[in-house]
């Protein structure tokens, strides 16, 4: 078992979110001019506080989310649905709002705004990272079981990214952070990774997701869910691929995608942690000087390697320096102290 692997996975997630924020929207080589050689990035702001991005902020909203609707009993769809709507609506309508968010959460969580169904929010036919770069705290979350996880997974991705791809990289984003917070070898992730995709390719969940399906143009639910898995096992075999021939050296985007859509942003966040997993701080740097969604992309490297390793991981330095260090800690140690 990882030492407090959900202080870990949180943090890093921040972190990995900071040190991406300015080289997004940069190619490699802007990046290098701009930061110097990759294996030597420094976290912004120099002794300041180093700012984090939307991914923080919407994962955050995630967590406060799961605390309300597991504060007031057993996990639903419907007990999870209502604080997240609202911590959604919240972070739409905050001045700190102003961090580059995706326009399919700015969208989705304005139509949230109100009284409609949040079916008829969601963007369908977007399956940008928004929906997976949040999605951490229910990976990291004690006492659900494994239909509680997916469910919760999915249903939070599909209040703004309702594209089965969004869901399913979504759900698979959140399974690989649960398996490293219990231990999981991850030399052998990615092959669990692909039964788990495998054995709920057809596996619509109905009663957290409700009649979604309906807005697309498949025949039935299970087509729909099932083109979003199919999408995430593509990727998974690029990941394989690459990681049979990784150079650390070589821009991670170039084998597994840019990230800038969900199961991209998945595979290339997971490609850059497992090409350093003992040397989480290296994971981080690598992901950031990418020619993609750097921010995303680290972010969720930072989760991975935070709950593979815990929260000794990050050089103290870094997180005394993190925008929302407090809250991010109060999170991880109670989430910790209740996985004992």
């Amino acid at each position: 078992m990882s030492k407090r692997p959900a202080t870990g996975s949180l943090v890093g997630l921040a972190l990995g979110d900071a040190l991406g924020f300015p080289t997004e929207f940069n190619d490699v080589p802007a990046i290098l001019a701009k930061c110097g050689p990759w294996r030597e990035m420094e976290l912004p702001g120099g002794r300041r506080v180093a700012h984090i991005t939307d991914d923080t902020q919407m994962t955050l909203a995630v967590a406060r989310g799961l605390r309300t609707a597991m504060g007031r009993g057993l996990l639903g769809p419907k007990r999870f649905a209502r604080p997240l709507r609202e911590e959604f609506v919240d972070w739409y309508h905050s001045p700190e709002n102003n961090r580059a968010p995706g326009h399919t959460c700015l969208v989705a969580c304005e139509r949230l705004d109100g009284d409609r169904e949040w079916q008829d929010a969601s963007q369908i036919h977007s399956k940008g990272c928004g929906a997976n770069m949040r999605v951490a705290p229910v990976g990291l979350a004690p006492g659900l079981d494994d239909e509680q996880r997916a469910g919760a997974a999915q249903l939070q991705a599909a209040l703004t990214h309702g594209h089965p791809t969004g869901l399913a990289a979504s759900d698979l984003t959140a399974r690989a952070v649960h398996l490293l917070a219990q231990g999981a070898d991850p030399t052998g992730l990615v092959g669990r990774l692909r039964s788990y995709a495998l054995e709920n390719r057809t596996r619509y969940h109905e009663r957290w997701l409700g009649d979604l399906w309906r807005r697309s143009q498949d025949p039935h639910p299970e087509h729909f869910i099932a083109r979003g898995w199919d999408e995430c096992l593509g990727v998974l075999e690029q990941l394989e691929a690459a990681l049979r021939d990784a150079n650390p050296e070589v821009d991670p985007c170039l084998a597994t995608g840019p990230g800038w859509i969900a199961e991209e942003a998945f595979a290339t966040g997971l490609l850059c942690f497992l090409m350093f997993v003992d040397e989480p701080v290296l994971a981080l740097r690598r992901a950031a000087c990418t020619s993609g969604d750097s921010d995303s992309i680290a972010a969720l490297a930072g989760a991975f390697a935070g709950a593979h390793l815990g929260a000794d991981a990050w050089p103290d330095d870094w997180v005394e320096r993190i925008e929302h260090r407090d809250e991010l800690l109060a999170f991880g140690a109670e989430w910790d102290a209740a996985g004992r």
